[in-house]
C-alpha cells in the first residue's frame, strides 16, 4: 500500500537507506531522525508547508538529505550549484525563496545572489541539521509535516526558448511517481542504487532518491558524474542498478573495456536510461558490457518524472520505445484535440496523480497546455497496438524544410547506425530559401575515422533526400545542458552555423 508524504514513507522502513560510495549507510531511523531535525529547526524559523526553500548541497548524500528533509515540510527548490550569482538571483527571485540551504563550502555565488535579494542563508551538516554563520545548530520547535497536496518539491523547466515555467508538484506527485518507478523496476530492501544524476533534476531526485525510499532499498549517492570515476564508484557501492541519461552511458561505455576488473565485479540487475533518447545501439552495446536488460523510460519534470517505461523480463521490451504508460494515462491526440488510435501520430498527452496541477502564476501555459483534463506534453509519438509509446521528437524540434516535416530522431539514429559515430544530434539549421535544413553534429568513436561526405552517403542509403542532413559538423563534444542532456534547440547557433 503507497503512502503520499515522504515522512510517511521513511517510517515503514528498517535498514541501510542512504550514503557515499565506500563509506557507511545511515539507516531509515537515522535518516527519519535527520528529517525530522530539519522540519523543526525550519518551523523554529517561521517556515513550513508552502515556503519555498532554496537547496545548493553539491551532489552526494547531503543533498539527497537535504532535499527529503525539506520536501518533508515545506518546499524544496533544488538549485544548479553550477549557477552563477546573476542566475541564482533570477531563480531565487523568481521563486521567492524565504531560505537558501548551503553546504559546508557555502556557495559563495549563491550566498552572494542571496544576500542582493536579503534572503537569509544556513548551511546544512548531516548530524547537526541546519546551522548558522558560526556552526551552531538552529533552534527547533514543532514542525508540521507536509499533507499529500502540500507542494513539497518546485522546479523550473528548462527554458530552452522562453522565459523557464514554474513547476509545483505536491507530495502526492512525487511519492505517486516514486511508487510507479519501485513498481516498474520491482524495487525491493535488497536493491542497491548508485545515483549519479543531479539532484537539482527531476530525474535523480525521484528515479533514484524517492523511489528507493518508496521501496525500503538503499541508495548510493556519488559526487556528480564523472566516467573516469564511474567504475571505481560501482566496486565500492555494488549497486544492483542505476539510471542516468545518454551521454552518461555512452561516456561509462567509453571508459568500460579499460576496466575489466571493475565489470567483472558488478552484478547489476538492470540499467535505467530516461530523460532523452537512447540510440538502439547504445542500449545493446550497454546490455553486452553489463549483461544485464536496459529498460528506457520516459518522463518529464510535469509528470514528477515517469509517464512511460518498457518492463524488465520476461515482459517484451522493445528498443526504440519508451514501454507501454507506467503509471499516467497515456494517449495520442490529434491537432484537433480528438484522441488518436493505435498507429496515428500525434502530440503524446498526460494525465494522473503524479502529474503537476498546474504552472505556478502562468495561466496562459495553463491554457495551452492542458486540454479536457490531458497535459499536453508537447512531445510527439505514437502507439503500437501493444500500447508501446514511440517518441518522434519535441514538436518545437521538428524540422520544417520547404514545408516537409522531419523528425531529428530518425536521423539520429541512422548515422548512430554508422560504425564510426559515437554520438549524433540532429537538428535545425537557418536555411534562406527552405526555411530550415538539417544539420547534424557527430562525435567519431575513438579511433574511428568518418569525414562529412561518407556520412551523408550512409544517411542517403537509408533516408528519403530531403531527410539527408545538408550539414554534418565532426566535433570534439557537443554542447549539453546542466543534466547532460544532448540539446537541438539553440545547437546550430552554438556552432556557429547560423
Amino acid at each position: 500500500m503507497t503512502t503520499d508524504t515522504i515522512r510517511a514513507l521513511l517510517d515503514r522502513h528498517r535498514g541501510p537507506c542512504l550514503g557515499a560510495p565506500g563509506e557507511d549507510f545511515l539507516d531509515y531511523e537515522t535518516v527519519a531522525t535527520r528529517v525530522d531535525r530539519v522540519g523543526a529547526q525550519l518551523a523554529g524559523l517561521g517556515y513550513g508547508p508552502g515556503t519555498d526553500i532554496g537547496l545548493v548541497p553539491a551532489n552526494g548524500p547531503l543533498a539527497a538529505l537535504g532535499f527529503l528533509g525539506v520536501a518533508a515540510h515545506a518546499t524544496a527548490a533544488p538549485l544548479n550549484p553550477a549557477y552563477t550569482e546573476d542566475e541564482f538571483a533570477f531563480y531565487l527571485d523568481d521563486l521567492g525563496a524565504k531560505l537558501v540551504v548551503l553546504d559546508i563550502d557555502a556557495n559563495p555565488r549563491a550566498r552572494a545572489a542571496a544576500a542582493r535579494l536579503g534572503i537569509a542563508t544556513v548551511r546544512l551538516e548531516a548530524e547537526a541539521g541546519l546551522v548558522d554563520p558560526t556552526g551552531a545548530p538552529l533552534a527547533g520547535t514543532e514542525a508540521r509535516v507536509n499533507g499529500p497536496d502540500d507542494t513539497a518539491l518546485v522546479l523550473h523547466t528548462s527554458g530552452t526558448t522562453s522565459r523557464p515555467k514554474i513547476v509545483p508538484l505536491t507530495s502526492r506527485n512525487i511519492c505517486r511517481s516514486a511508487r510507479n518507478i519501485a513498481v516498474t523496476l520491482d524495487l525491493t530492501a535488497e536493491d542497491r542504487c548508485l545515483n549519479v544524476m543531479p539532484l537539482f533534476h527531476i530525474h535523480g531526485l525521484i528515479a533514484a532518491v524517492l523511489a528507493t525510499v518508496e521501496a525500503g532499498a538503499s541508495i548510493v549517492c556519488a559526487p556528480g558524474f564523472d566516467a573516469l570515476k564511474f567504475f571505481a564508484h560501482a566496486v565500492a557501492a555494488k549497486p544492483t542498478w542505476y539510471t542516468a541519461v545518454p551521454t552518461m552511458h555512452q561516456a561509462i561505455l567509453a571508459r568500460a573495456k579499460r576496466n575489466p576488473e571493475a565489470l567483472g565485479a558488478l552484478n547489476l540487475r538492470f540499467v535505467r536510461s530516461s530523460s532523452a533518447s537512447l540510440p538502439v545501439p547504445v542500449l545493446q552495446a550497454l546490455e553486452q558490457t553489463f549483461g544485464c536488460p536496459v529498460i528506457e523510460a520516459y518522463g518529464m519534470t510535469e509528470a514528477a518524472h515517469q509517464m512511460a517505461s518498457n518492463p524488465l523480463p520476461p515482459a517484451a521490451r522493445k528498443p526504440g520505445s519508451v514501454g507501454p504508460a507506467a503509471g499516467p494515462e497515456v494517449a495520442i491526440m490529434g491537432a484537433d484535440a480528438a484522441l488518436l488510435p493505435p498507429g496515428e501520430i500525434g502530440e503524446i498527452v498526460i494525465r494522473g496523480e503524479n502529474v503537476t496541477p498546474g504552472y505556478r502564476g502562468n495561466d496562459k501555459a495553463n491554457a495551452e497546455n492542458w486540454t479536457d483534463g490531458w497535459f499536453r506534453t508537447g512531445d510527439e509519438g505514437s502507439l503500437d497496438g501493444d500500447g508501446y509509446l514511440t517518441i518522434r521528437g519535441r514538436l518545437k524540434e521538428i524540422i520544417n524544410r520547404g514545408g516537409e516535416k522531419i523528425a531529428p530522431k530518425e536521423v539520429d539514429d541512422v548515422l548512430m547506425d554508422h560504425p564510426g559515430v559515437a554520438q549524433a544530434v540532429t537538428f535545425a539549421r537557418p536555411h534562406k530559401m527552405l526555411g530550415e535544413d538539417v544539420a547534424a553534429a557527430i562525435v567519431l568513436a575513438e579511433g574511428a575515422e568518418a569525414d562529412e561526405a561518407g556520412l551523408r552517403d550512409h544517411a542517403a542509403a537509408r533516408l528519403a533526400p530531403f531527410k539527408v542532413p545538408g550539414t554534418i559538423v565532426i566535433v570534439d563534444e557537443i554542447p549539453k545542458g546542466a543534466t547532460g542532456k544532448l540539446q537541438r534547440i539553440g545547437l546550430a547557433e552554438k556552432l556557429g552555423l547560423t
